[in-house]
């Protein structure tokens, strides 16, 4: 498929502080593109430099086979964004601020207003000063996704939303590619971006750490093992088994991941009273945060 969007060695500096770091990566028509990582992995400075509202230090990044600094105008009348930083005006209500939207991008109506504001239960008639933050943030997907963008690039698209709104907003991302269209997804929620993306890119320190189908991922992930032993076992009483990582105490519970197969394990429990015992495939947050202990522990050293 063709690339929407397409980064080379991609470079943004803030003097002495980083932004990102040789970021290469693209993203192909018709996909749901996740990008994952903490605050200040280089998200957002990503984002900002495909929107050209800041320029790259060096290093290319097009949309469309457009340069945002040079064809800015033309490439955002096929994009809807929705900001991490969601502002709106607050004097307007929800239905000025959508006709003000409607005639910046030349539309000659408001587009799929209304059946987003339906499927959202957005509200549109009072003051934006007066909604909760759930209800800004409804009119800002609608605003996206109201004139149809050939890409949609969401930051924290469902920040506030009940988990109803969200089912709903996982729906309309599933419609937006299965019309052909693009989908570029920045968020912490995991389960979310898991749900809907075909690919994901994990940062770490502003740089692209693991790029790979989530269903690739999913293939050579760990099972996740969740044992309630009568007393708390010895910190040691599980350390050296092979393909056994232990991820997390709480007292008397303990998360292991298994990379193989678990009979150590069961071997060594069989030594312990065991209470309970919950066992599953890792879902893409453990995915994420054992890709980032497992980075993270030469620096500990």
């Amino acid at each position: 498929m063709p690339a929407v969007v397409r980064a080379e060695r991609l470079t943004k500096s803030y003097g002495s502080s980083r932004g990102i770091v040789d970021m290469t990566f693209d993203v192909s028509e018709g996909e749901v593109f996740g990008f994952l990582g903490p605050n200040g992995a280089g998200k957002t400075t990503t984002i900002r430099l495909l929107l050209d509202l800041i320029r790259p230090t060096s290093g290319r990044i097009e949309v469309f086979g457009l340069e945002p600094s040079r064809d800015g105008v033309e490439m955002r009348r096929r994009v809807g964004y929705v900001p991490g930083d969601l502002r709106l005006y607050e004097r307007l209500t929800g239905l000025e601020l959508l006709r003000y939207f409607a005639r910046l991008r030349g539309m000659s109506d408001l587009g799929d207003v209304p059946a987003l504001v339906e499927r959202l239960e957005a509200e549109i008639h009072r003051p934006i000063r007066a909604l909760s933050k759930g209800n800004r943030q409804k009119l800002g997907l609608v605003q996206a996704f109201m004139h149809r963008p050939r890409l949609l690039v969401l930051d924290e698209p469902t920040l506030g939303l009940d988990p109803l709104v969200q089912q709903t907003f996982n729906e309309l991302v599933r419609e937006v590619t299965s019309d052909g269209r693009t989908v570029f997804l920045s968020s912490h929620m995991l389960g979310e971006v898991q749900r809907v993306a075909d690919r994901v890119a994990v940062l770490r320190d502003g740089r692209i750490h693991v790029l790979e189908a989530v269903e690739t991922l999913r293939t050579r992930a760990f099972t996740r093992v969740e044992v309630t032993f009568a007393t708390p076992p010895p910190a040691d009483a599980f350390v050296g088994l092979d393909g056994i990582r232990e991820l997390r105490r709480e007292s008397a519970t303990v998360l292991f991941a298994a990379e193989g197969p678990v009979d150590p394990l069961v071997k060594a429990l069989a030594r312990h009273r065991v209470l309970a015992i919950d066992s599953h495939e890792a879902d893409l947050e453990d995915i994420f945060l054992t890709l980032y202990q497992r980075e993270e522990a030469p620096d500990a050293a």
